[in-house]
């Protein structure tokens, strides 16, 4: 028990700088021997309260972000609904193959991302437009990656927030706080979504000892993230997201 609420608290503080946190806590759990799927939601509604707190630190930052998240909210919440309905009906493991090259690519982003936006900015300047406009098409492919994140997330919550980081590092000239408050709420909305469909429909599958142990520590563990977090440089945020990204990925491919 003491093991669990501390893997919660670590997932909690995780997720609201980089977004990892599902890396601490769905090993925990099948370390102690519960299967992945009962592990998988079991995790997704212990870690609803840390996003909560973790969102709640970074509401300053959310400000200003709304005519671009009233298209990344509801494309968020259809796709972790579609994503919850696959992880009833798919095999265990029908995902997990793709995770460790989806984690690569966006790191990859996250670390390219300063360079495509001062290009971004460049054309932008040249074509007469403000530096920080965002068009409709890039609109449209910032819904589109937001949706299949939110698919990503329904089925299986690890390493999401790093996803939605790197994709909108590529396409959106905010600074990296701002990106990472937008991150914890869509995120937390994935989460919710996901471990409301749990609930309804594998209320018995889940472990509720184990989701409350996880609920608790994420809690604490999100507000400290949150508040340590903001106070980060953009590079050093930058950097705190690719340390622990490669730390999740060294974890995917040798568990």
């Amino acid at each position: 028990m003491i093991v669990i609420a501390i893997a919660g608290f670590c997932a909690g503080g995780i997720n609201a700088i980089v977004g990892s946190g599902t890396l601490v806590t769905f090993p925990t759990l099948v370390a102690f021997g519960y299967p992945p799927v009962v592990a998988t939601m079991s995790n997704a509604v212990g870690l609803v309260a840390g996003g909560v707190s973790g969102t709640w630190g970074y509401r300053r930052e959310l400000g200003g972000q709304w005519d671009r998240l009233r298209w990344q909210i509801p494309a968020s919440l259809l796709g972790a609904a579609l994503g919850a309905w696959l992880l009833l009906h798919l095999p265990d493991k029908a995902f997990t193959t793709i995770v460790p090259i989806l984690l690569v690519g966006a790191l990859i982003l996250v670390v390219t991302g300063p360079r495509i936006q001062s290009w971004a900015r460049a054309r932008a300047e040249a074509e007469g437009r403000t530096p920080d406009h965002v068009g409709t098409g890039r609109m449209v492919a910032l819904t589109a990656v937001t949706f299949a994140v939110g698919v990503y997330g329904g089925y299986f919550t690890a390493a999401q927030g790093i996803l939605l980081i790197g994709v909108m590092g590529a396409l959106l000239p905010e600074s990296m706080q701002r990106m990472n408050a937008a991150k914890n709420l869509l995120s937390l909305l994935v989460n919710v979504v996901a471990a409301a469909s749990y609930t309804m429909v594998a209320f018995d599958r889940i472990d509720w000892a184990a989701a409350g142990l996880i609920a608790v520590g994420s809690l604490v563990g999100g507000s400290v993230g949150a508040r340590y977090g903001r106070r980060l440089s953009p590079t050093a945020l930058r950097a705190a997201i690719v340390a622990l990204g490669l730390i999740g990925l060294w974890r995917l491919l040798t568990a």
